[in-house]
């Protein structure tokens, strides 16, 4: 049987990668995504921080085994200032947009190989 702390290893480290994988693209709506995907994946890593127990009362009962509150308060932060970064971001995409033309990172769709020689006269 695959344990609780393997998948939720393999989702952190999936998120990761395809946010990477995306992050490199040539257009600014995957990089959005890719920079979503990995707030995702540090929202999830901080919530693994908490120790996942299953059928563990919060720490407001006289018990021996309790969850930690922490990592659930972090994460609940992290997705506020996530989806305000996320806004802002595309905010800048969309300027960036409106001002070159093109939606590529690098403003330039593609290098156009010229002969410097054709500008002498």
């Amino acid at each position: 049987m695959i344990s609780l702390e393997f998948l939720l290893a393999s989702g952190i480290g999936l998120l990761v990668a395809t946010g990477i994988y995306l992050i490199l693209r040539g257009r600014t709506f995957p990089v959005v995504l890719g920079l979503a995907m990995i707030g995702y994946a540090v929202n999830l890593f901080l919530f693994a921080m908490g120790r996942v127990q299953v059928n563990a009362p919060a720490v407001l009962t006289n018990t021996s085994h309790v969850t930690d509150p922490l990592p659930q308060a972090l994460v609940l932060t992290a997705i506020v200032i996530g989806f305000a970064t996320t806004a802002f971001i595309v905010q800048l995409a969309l300027r960036s947009r409106y001002e070159s033309g093109t939606d590529h990172v690098d403003s330039k769709e593609d290098i156009i190989n010229s002969d410097p020689r054709e500008d002498e006269p």
